[in-house]
């Protein structure tokens, strides 16, 4: 049974909400492809303001843990929120992080921003950046689904300590993280 199973006879719902804007290619590619990787039922829910609450201004980064704290708690187990940003995330331990999740409010969220070319000064290339986005995002849905980091750097569940690392990485979950998941 692959990672397209996981969800074959319990369907999960999924929110995608966003911060700030954010591409409409970048919203329906996740729509699609999430849909298909965990057989849920994807809508896209609502668009909230920059969350300057969780801004720090000496960092010129926002607090993940900040904004996953106030998007509010489902008390439906399959019930999943994915939060998008374009904007730096951080966790106080890291210097950045691509995305964050908290299994207890079933909501995680992914920043596009690192995941572009042109962050670092390259040509824009639309279709890896889509890649990387899904990846993220199927990283953190699967820590919703008490995921643990993975040692198999193929894993969608390896830790991404850099892009290199995302770009490594396949979207799928290895077959001992498909298990877990499947419990």
């Amino acid at each position: 049974m692959g990672p397209k199973d996981i969800y074959a006879q319990e369907k999960m719902n999924i929110a995608i909400v966003c911060f700030g804007q954010i591409e409409s290619i970048v919203l329906d590619y996740l729509k699609n492809n999430l849909s298909e990787i965990f057989k849920a039922l994807l809508y896209i829910g609502k668009t909230y303001d920059l969350p300057e609450y969780a801004y720090d201004k000496k960092r010129k980064q926002y607090l993940a843990s900040a904004i996953l704290h106030n998007l509010s708690q489902s008390k439906d187990k399959n019930h999943k929120t994915l939060a998008i940003i374009d904007k730096d995330l951080y966790v106080p331990e890291l210097n950045f992080v691509f995305g964050l999740a908290d299994s207890l409010r079933g909501a995680c969220i992914i920043s596009t921003t690192r995941l572009k070319q042109t962050y670092y000064g390259l040509p824009e290339d639309k279709d890896l950046f889509l890649r990387r986005t899904l990846k993220e995002a199927v990283h953190e849905i699967g820590h919703l689904l008490n995921l643990n980091h993975c040692p198999d750097p193929s894993c969608v569940m390896h830790f991404s300590n850099s892009l290199l690392d995302t770009d490594r990485k396949d979207y799928n979950f290895c077959n001992n993280c498909k298990k877990i998941a499947l419990r």
